[in-house]
């Protein structure tokens, strides 16, 4: 998808963006893209139906049941997404839900379904729980989704009309899903702001990170803060958060200063690391270098990728540009987007264990770092705020 910044467009009377695309002031807010419009990177089918990606959509004919999960697990969000089908067809949206089991009973689903027999639970209701307002979509047009989910609270609209409010806490986190169901329908636009995160840099100082440095470094890392950014020159070294973390969601924007047009700043952001050891968890890259002109041939991993394990599909940042990383770590999983766009998802197929170098999956909490890489470092770092996920 050829990265573009694009304004919403008004529909049919109807707000809805360009599909499949953030805005700047999107992406500066932390919204991050489920669907690229052209693959189905990032999401697993559950079950005998069959999806696939047609004229920039997720759709599913008339086939078995089941349905297409994320691969990543939210727990407070806002979820925006378009959706269209036949005035009589029968899809859901399943929110919260676990990776095993029936999604709509081990979370939540928000059922699309006009002719529903059951009065209580049509169009926009919490199947089994709560009934939304009198509402139908439109056959055959795109409708408007925007659920919001916050703790027990739960808010929907459906084409911009609030049709229910509700508070329900049976499931506090879990994957997104569109549901098969016999019928054929189509989704696109699918995006989702990450609710509840709250700084880990207070803009001024270093109050609450600790630097470590290592023998090795012939110029240690200079690490300052300024000018609402941590920045950061020479290394080897790191600087890392006094508080630990296991499943997180984690945003921050970051900018590489590439010092002439063959210098690509290498560094990263570790996760899970032991307090005080030198450059250890898992690390998401920061590398803006690409091969041959392509940016789906990433150098060293490419920023996004987990360095040793998975690179990054392509290689969305530039150079001298602040880009928005998002990671989602949940268990084994990570999920990595660039500027809203996803690069990476990844399950850990290892042991448990404490080394990650050793292919060994460390589960538990451990410090955030920043890298300080080598004498030619030269970054900043912004917004940098965490949301811890629940067990």
């Amino acid at each position: 998808m050829t990265m573009r910044w694009l304004m919403p467009l008004a529909l049919a009377g109807a707000l809805f963006a360009q599909p499949n695309t953030l805005t700047r002031q999107e992406v500066d807010d932390g919204w991050v893209l489920l669907f690229d419009g052209e693959s189905l990177f990032g999401w697993t089918g559950i079950g005998p139906s069959k999806w696939e990606v047609k004229d920039g959509a997720i759709a599913t004919e008339p086939s078995g049941m089941g349905w297409l999960r994320s691969g990543s697990q939210f727990a407070d969000y806002i979820l925006k997404l378009e959706f269209r089908a036949a005035e009589n067809a029968n899809s859901g949206l399943f929110l919260r839900s676990a990776t095993a089991g029936e999604p709509h009973v081990t979370g939540y689903e928000v059922q699309i379904w006009n002719e529903n027999p059951n009065p209580k639970f049509k169009t926009g209701s919490l199947v089994n729980h709560v009934t939304a307002k009198p509402a139908k979509f439109k056959g055959g047009q795109w409708n408007a989704f925007e659920i919001r989910v916050e703790g027990d609270r739960w808010a929907v609209k459906l084409n911009g009309k609030n049709i229910l409010q509700a508070t329900e806490g049976k499931s506090k986190i879990g994957h997104i899903g569109m549901q098969s169901n016999g019928h054929k329908i189509e989704f696109r636009n699918i995006k989702v702001k990450p609710l509840g995160l709250a700084p880990i840099f207070n803009g001024k100082d270093l109050s609450g990170w600790r630097k470590v440095d290592t023998p090795r470094a012939k110029e240690p890392p200079v690490w300052s803060a300024k000018d609402g950014m941590i920045h950061v020159e020479k290394g080897p070294g790191q600087l890392e958060t006094k508080a630990q973390f296991d499943d997180a969601v984690i945003q921050m924007a970051i900018r590489a200063n590439a010092q002439g047009p063959t210098h690509h700043p290498n560094s990263g952001v570790f996760l899970r690391g032991n307090a005080n050891q030198f450059w250890t968890g898992y690390e998401s890259q920061i590398r803006n270098e690409y091969k041959d002109g392509d940016r789906t041939k990433p150098v060293d991993f490419g920023t996004g990728g987990i360095y040793h394990f998975q690179p990054t599909r392509k290689v969305v940042a530039n150079d001298n540009e602040f880009f928005v990383k998002t990671i989602v770590m949940r268990g084994r999983h990570f999920g990595v987007w660039i500027n809203g766009i996803p690069v990476t998802d990844w399950e850990d197929p290892h042991p448990e264990g404490e080394v990650i170098r050793n292919k060994q999956a460390k589960l538990g909490a451990g410090v955030i770092s920043l890298q300080a890489h080598d004498p030619t470092t030269n970054l900043d770092f912004k917004n940098l705020r965490v949301a811890k996920l629940p067990k």
